[in-house]
């Protein structure tokens, strides 16, 4: 399968999706938020339990976490620790933080870097968290409202396309 022909047909499927636009949206910004936190293997897992918790789009909330992928991780954790040292106000251990970001970089290795967050000191772990929390707020509180806007529009979309539809059924 081409390029082309893959996001055509994801794309398809995604505006395709049942549900309020509130819903969908929420459960998106559920997903970008889980996405910001530093629990690598377990970002679908905790958008599709808040999802379950706030009853919305489990789905949506999935697709939302792909905003954190091998791409962005680097990104991600490096603005977490910098933002959770800024906040708790930590010098930081800059020794075991680069080599927690040199597993990233180099291999992306799931395990390999859980285990590195995992025997660093608390206050390194402490400053992931928080600054992922952050990251998560500020993320997905404009993704709410964006993409909120973005499903009344397809649904509106849907809605006038169903309407031509049974117009020129009974012009017929």
């Amino acid at each position: 399968m081409d390029l082309d022909r893959f996001i055509k047909y994801y794309f398809l499927r995604l505006i395709r999706i049942k549900g309020e636009p509130y819903e969908l949206a929420l459960g998106m910004a559920l997903g970008v938020f889980s996405a910001m936190l530093p629990i690598l293997p377990f970002h679908i897992a905790l958008a599709v339990a808040l999802a379950l918790v706030f009853r919305v789009s489990k789905i949506t909330a999935a697709i939302g976490v792909w905003v954190s992928n091998p791409f962005t991780w680097y990104l991600l954790y490096f603005y977490n620790y910098k933002i959770g040292t800024f906040v708790l106000g930590l010098s930081g251990d800059e020794r075991s933080f680069f080599s927690i970001m040199g597993s990233i970089k180099e291999s992306g290795e799931t395990l390999e870097t859980i285990l590195r967050i995992a025997h660093a000191s608390w206050t390194i772990i402490a400053a992931f968290v928080i600054g992922g929390l952050i990251m998560g707020v500020v993320a997905a509180v404009p993704s709410y409202f964006i993409l909120l806007k973005i499903f009344n529009l397809l649904r509106d979309w849907r809605q006038r396309k169903r309407e031509r539809k049974s117009r020129q059924k009974w012009n017929q």
